[in-house]
């Protein structure tokens, strides 16, 4: 088990120490659950009456916030608690799982297939035919690539993930447990004779950027005609559906249980909240935010924030449901 002493800590944030412990801290934890040997996070002032009860040895907080220690306990005062925060989660990050043989033996790599310089395969994994996998990549067990796949260097890709062919992968990615890159888009038509349903063939691929992080469980479905790109720095949360055709701008977020129909197109910075949903062709802007479990059926331009359903400017929302109260209170 790690362990660090309350110094050790603010070398690491460069931040302000008040009072000071004599515990070695060996875990972050929530205020009202940690122990006389964990630190803790104070980031709102709603929290700080709750450091009083707290047995947390420390915490981190939000400089200008009016709080004091106590016996032996010690407060390292920052900037931004909550990026201090992912800087000491840092600190206690556990070694992964170990690859004792860089490729295993029992993962079936095509002869064609170029793996590069560090990159490591576990047991039970495909390499298809033509794939090529850059410098320091790890793939965990079972993991299925088909043909003509390439990813880039030192992206990290956990077991039960299957990414279909031709799909491009960039450097610095991760991509959780069982997702699932470029399989057939959602496409079909009634057939001529009116007894059943035509496919719809999608012959495109998947591209996605640098340094995009994608949740257990979701999916990033194939271009009918071209690609589904995914851009630069985009995260996405667990069982997310990603339709055919959609194109999504830097930096993107897309929390649990969202999706976007086909050839949705996003701006940079888009924020999509849980269990939202976007609607086929629509078109948002840089840095739109969408309220958890929405539905998006306009286009928005840039800067807007929306809720509801169907999704409208956030302030003539929120006007509508108070409304929708006051006629409820009214009618009893």
């Amino acid at each position: 088990m790690k362990s660090f002493s309350i110094e050790e800590i603010n070398a690491t944030l460069k931040g302000t120490l008040v009072g000071n412990t004599t515990q070695l801290i060996t875990a972050p934890e929530q205020l009202e659950w940690a122990t006389d040997t964990q630190i803790t996070f104070i980031g709102s002032k709603k929290y700080i009456k709750l450091w009083e009860t707290s047995k947390a040895c420390a915490a981190i907080v939000t400089e200008g916030f009016d709080i004091e220690p106590g016996e032996n306990r010690a407060l390292i005062m920052v900037k931004n608690a909550d990026t201090a925060m992912a800087q000491l989660l840092e600190l206690f990050i556990e070694e992964g799982p170990v690859f004792e043989e860089e490729i295993h033996s029992t993962a079936v790599i095509h002869p064609t297939a170029s793996i590069g310089k560090g990159s490591k395969i576990g047991a039970g994994c495909y390499i298809g035919k033509n794939v090529v996998i850059g410098n320091g990549t790890v793939i965990y067990p079972n993991v299925t690539i088909m043909d003509n796949v390439t990813i880039g260097s030192v992206t990290t890709i956990w077991s039960g993930t299957v990414i279909r062919e031709r799909s491009v992968i960039g450097s610095y990615c991760i991509f959780h447990a069982n997702v699932s890159i470029g399989a057939d888009g959602f496409g079909f038509r009634p057939s001529p004779d009116g007894k059943g349903l035509l496919k719809i063939p999608h012959i495109g691929n998947v591209v996605i950027g640098n340094a995009v992080e994608i949740g257990a469980n979701s999916c990033v479905d194939r271009g009918k005609f071209s690609s589904t790109v995914i851009g630069d720095g985009c995260k996405i949360d667990n069982l997310v559906q990603i339709g055919h055709n959609c194109k999504m701008g830097r930096c993107c977020i897309m929390a649990g249980s969202s999706g976007l129909a086909g050839s949705v197109t996003l701006g940079d910075g888009v924020i999509i909240g849980g269990g939202a949903c976007i609607s086929d062709h629509v078109t948002l802007g840089n840095g739109v935010l969408v309220g958890g479990q929405s539905g998006v059926i306009n286009n928005f331009e840039d800067g807007k924030k929306v809720l509801g359903y169907p999704a409208i400017d956030s302030r003539d929302a929120l006007k509508q449901w108070v409304i929708l109260r006051k006629l409820v209170k009214e009618s009893k």
